[in-house]
């Protein structure tokens, strides 16, 4: 009885301890998913002087070049780059003779990473970016990604055209870049500079390497468009959207040239090939090796002769083609076709001769009188 019951004691424990496992698992499954959601309305504290109050240990700089073509404008918004710089308390220096732009900590900088955000700044500005758009860069939850796409096609023409893909007609494509990922995107020369957030910019990336590797940028903004639509369900958020997403298939049209000699690969053998027969092993297995030079020479010259008999046949064979009388095609008769009716030849003459007698348009003509005045005529000329 005292061994039935402490059975009964430990199998309860392990209920209750495999209950607790269970709700555990619940617990900690919905804590993930909650972790994977950021709330709505939540910011995250700005880094203010009160975070820092001690400053910087060391202090640090960065400088860029800028081409000759922004002089004339970073000269002109150069103010409003050292009042912007200014409150986070970096100072920034313009160098036209050198074209370089400098930014700097001093030592009332408390951010230590304000000078990377004005680093970025001055990339931007260099990269032709306007200054409304780049100063967004010092806000805490914007980043910037400069795409250097020149090496990427070596043809310069096709490099061209691709670029334009990507801006497409009147900067539809661009613009419309720009809307799905909330980020600012500008194409200069060999770089494609974008501004926005981080989701954004992961997106950006992807779009420009792919359509400089020859895919149409109308299929990734398909797919962010589908991706856009269902992050707005809930109930889809922790479940995989490859179901939704479109499979594009890579058609490859322009086919690679094939040479015209094709050379086969031989099977490969470890063996090596066999020796080739020398001259000499050829003499023995014919039974020449052991003739006198005399009956050599005799079989050398009977061959020769054989070869000129040959080659006389043939000339004398290509000489009398010419005395060949070509072949004659046999004409074909063409049979006339029987008639039906028989024709009747008098009466048609008959036809014919009273058509000459009469004139157009005149009255008809008495054959009497005509020959009356005929006879008469000819009576009074012989007179």
């Amino acid at each position: 009885m005292a061994s039935s019951t402490e059975a009964d004691g430990v199998r309860a424990n392990t209920a209750q301890t495999h209950g607790t496992n269970k709700s555990k698992r619940k617990a900690n499954k919905v804590d993930e998913s909650d972790l994977l959601t950021v709330p709505e309305g939540w910011k995250e504290k700005p880094f203010t002087a009160e975070d820092n109050p001690r400053g910087l240990l060391e202090g640090s700089s960065f400088a860029t070049l800028f081409p000759k073509y922004r002089e004339a404008y970073l000269k002109e918004c150069w103010p409003l780059v050292q009042k912007a710089l200014g409150d986070c308390e970096i100072k920034a220096t313009l160098d036209l003779i050198e074209g370089s732009m400098t930014v700097s900590t001093s030592r009332k900088t408390f951010d230590p990473y304000a000078i990377i955000r004005a680093r970025d700044l001055i990339k931007l500005l260099a990269r032709s970016v306007p200054f409304e758009q780049a100063v967004r860069i010092l806000q805490d939850d914007m980043a910037c990604d400069i795409i250097k796409i020149g090496s990427l096609v070596r043809n310069r023409e096709r490099f061209v055209k691709r670029r334009q893909r990507l801006i497409g007609p009147k900067g539809s494509t661009l613009k419309a870049l720009e809307l799905l990922t909330s980020c600012y995107v500008m194409v200069q020369g060999n770089t494609v500079s974008a501004l926005g957030p981080y989701n954004g910019l992961k997106e950006v990336r992807k779009v420009v390497l792919d359509t400089m590797k020859n895919v149409h940028p109308i299929y990734n903004i398909k797919t962010l468009m589908i991706k856009r639509e269902l992050s707005k369900d809930p109930e889809l958020r922790m479940q995989s959207w490859e179901r939704f997403l479109p499979n594009f298939k890579h058609k490859n049209l322009s086919k690679r040239k094939e040479p015209k000699k094709k050379t086969v690969k031989r099977e490969y053998t470890p063996f090596p090939p066999p020796q080739p027969e020398s001259q000499m092993d050829k003499e023995l297995a014919t039974g020449e090796f052991f003739l006198r030079e005399s009956q050599k020479r005799r079989k050398k010259l009977e061959e020769i002769k054989v070869k000129q008999a040959e080659a006389l046949t043939k000339k004398q064979e290509e000489r009398n083609k010419a005395f060949i009388p070509p072949i004659e095609k046999t004409a074909v008769k063409t049979k006339r076709a029987a008639t039906e009716t028989k024709i009747d030849i008098e009466a048609i003459k008959d036809k014919v001769k009273k058509a000459k007698n009469k004139k157009l348009g005149a009255p008809p003509v008495n054959r009497a009188a005509e020959t009356a005045s005929a006879s008469v005529k000819k009576k009074t000329k012989r007179s």
